[in-house]
């Protein structure tokens, strides 16, 4: 049952591994056949060393189980609520990268300080309210989901443009519209995390004041660039 999907998301959870943003068994990736209402995800706690296609297992959006000889991801009602959200995700990261965890556990954005940042994400990268304890001892990891859906509706940000998230006390979330591009969202929320603290760190005794933000015409002329309607970035409206 849905190998070619299987295949995809084992390779872009080796993605994942290889970029160096999990480490031990920190981190998922899962895709969706939305014709088929099924997802594919990775199994919990297995080691990225140890993957296969055929470990790969097949869940609903309920997060039942369909197919697959290992438990799905702890994570997996999170991916389920995004994969039901954002109709247009089609692949689901959840990593504990250093840097964006990092900020996740500050509870701050990530502002959109620069022009690398500019490329992928339309503005600050939001950062979730904690969950409460009602939340917390209820069904964890649907409410983790539901948080962040309910960040993107109260800031009015469309996660089709910024397709990322920091988890207030927990770590990031990143899709995109296959399992592929989520990874790569995943990286770059890592690198301009990075950039983002680092930045800060160098303005200390430089500034009276901490990095500031781009001004929104360089926002808009970089994101614009690449995803808007009339974008000219890379190879025949190609945005990779």
């Amino acid at each position: 049952m849905l190998e070619q999907l299987k295949q995809e998301v084992y390779e872009a959870n080796m993605l994942l591994w290889k970029s160096g943003l999990v480490i031990l068994t920190w981190g998922n990736v899962s895709g969706i056949d939305r014709e088929e209402g099924l997802f594919v995800i990775k199994p919990s706690g297995v080691n990225y060393d140890e993957l296969t296609p055929e470990m790969m297992v097949v869940v609903d959006l309920n997060g039942k189980k369909v197919e697959g000889e290992y438990n799905p991801s702890s994570d997996t009602p999170t991916h389920a609520v995004l994969y039901e959200a954002f109709p247009f995700a089609n692949g689901v990261v959840h990593t504990h990268s250093t840097f964006a965890t990092a900020l996740a556990q500050a509870g701050v954005p990530l502002a959109a300080y620069g022009t690398t940042h500019a490329d992928y994400f339309y503005g600050d990268v939001p950062c979730t309210r904690p969950l409460k304890r009602e939340e917390i001892d209820g069904e964890y990891e649907k409410e983790t989901g539901n948080v962040i859906v309910e960040t993107f509706k109260k800031k009015d940000i469309k996660a089709t443009q910024t397709q990322a998230v920091l988890v207030c006390n927990h770590g990031p979330f990143t899709w995109g519209f296959s399992a592929k591009k989520a990874v790569e969202n995943a990286i770059v929320l890592e690198e301009t995390s990075k950039m983002a603290i680092l930045g800060n760190m160098a303005a200390i005794g430089y500034s009276d004041n901490l990095v500031k933000p781009i001004s929104r015409a360089i926002l808009d002329k970089h994101y614009l660039r690449k995803h808007g309607a009339t974008a000219y970035y890379g190879q025949g409206g190609s945005n990779d």
